[in-house]
């Protein structure tokens, strides 16, 4: 078995507080599991994993951050930044990456700031073409069952 280095440390246990009642138990107790933890931390013991919820959904297709975020901050702008939509929008995004690659996303996506750029007839391509259509259609539907899930 390798040897493992672990450094010589010193640091003191707290303290009995003299708080009076309960905020001096919770003050002595915060600091003992404090110390507790750095002690397990420093003898490499594993950290205790983390409850996952039955609940949490990992879409389908990963989308990054930054187009993530985007969609959110458009989202909550569309409606007053009223922080309960904040939820929606986030689950809004979480549902379209189910459906929507993310190449198809940035297609339909490019295509809806094109036709809102006020270009004219150069613009006519991105509103009158088939392909644009289709992948405008790709991108409806996945907001359409976006408004069915996340309520």
């Amino acid at each position: 078995m390798p040897s493992v280095f672990l450094p010589t440390l010193r640091f003191r246990l707290p303290r009995r507080c003299k708080r009076p009642g309960a905020a001096g138990a919770l003050h002595t107790a915060l600091g003992l599991s404090a110390a507790a933890a750095f002690v397990m931390i420093a003898a490499g013991a594993p950290a205790p994993a983390r409850a996952q919820s039955s609940a949490e959904h990992h879409p389908r297709y990963d989308y990054p951050t930054d187009a993530r975020a985007d969609y959110v901050i458009g989202c909550l702008a569309a409606n007053g930044f009223n922080r309960m939509f904040l939820q929606k929008c986030a689950c809004g995004i979480d549902t379209i990456a189910d459906y929507l690659p993310y190449e198809d996303y940035e297609k339909a996506s490019t295509i809806l700031s094109m036709q809102q750029g006020g270009l004219g007839e150069r613009g006519a391509m991105f509103r009158n073409s088939t392909v644009a259509k289709e992948e405008l259609a790709k991108l409806h539907s996945a907001e359409a069952e976006a408004a069915l899930r996340c309520k």
